[in-house]
């Protein structure tokens, strides 16, 4: 009983809603007044007109993109409970998802074992004092590397 309530109440409360944006829809009036002109002191105060070939214009400058800006996203995209260092599991973290991702029958077939070697060795490289935590400078040498591209396609 409480659906066949609630669905006649969302019905009339749909149609209602339906009504007031068919009735609101803006309309110009006919003898609308045209709008004030812009008032302007002095001709020198307006921009001037840009040509079309835009000799003369200059934008704005790039941004400039910080590398440590970039290494402290990436630091703290696997830094989970935030407390500056990247313990063995966090760094493992987004493996795991890359791992499940390749293993696409899910029997798990894919030798996890030498996955996990390559990424618990790259993490042993990187943990230069041997705690089992990267600090910052430590996880900045797991950047990686540029893919190069070649100059052009011919």
């Amino acid at each position: 009983m409480n659906r066949i309530v609630l669905g006649a109440v969302s019905a009339l409360l749909l149609a209602g809603a339906g009504l007031f944006w068919w009735q609101g829809k803006a309309a110009v009036e006919a003898a609308a007044p045209p709008p004030p002109p812009m008032l302007v002191e002095r001709q020198d105060d307006l921009l001037p007109i840009p040509e079309e070939d835009g000799d003369g214009l200059v934008g704005a400058d790039l941004p400039e993109v910080d590398e440590a800006t970039r290494e402290e996203r990436r630091f703290n995209r696997l830094d989970r409970n935030r407390d500056n260092l990247v313990s063995r599991a966090e760094a493992l973290q987004p493996r795991v998802a890359a791992f499940r991702k390749l293993d696409k029958d899910a029997n798990n077939l894919l030798s996890f074992e030498e996955w996990a070697v390559v990424s618990s060795n790259r993490f042993r490289k990187a943990d230069a004092d041997g705690n089992g935590n990267l600090t910052r400078p430590e996880f900045a040498t797991t950047k990686p590397k540029p893919v190069k591209k070649p100059a052009c396609k011919c």
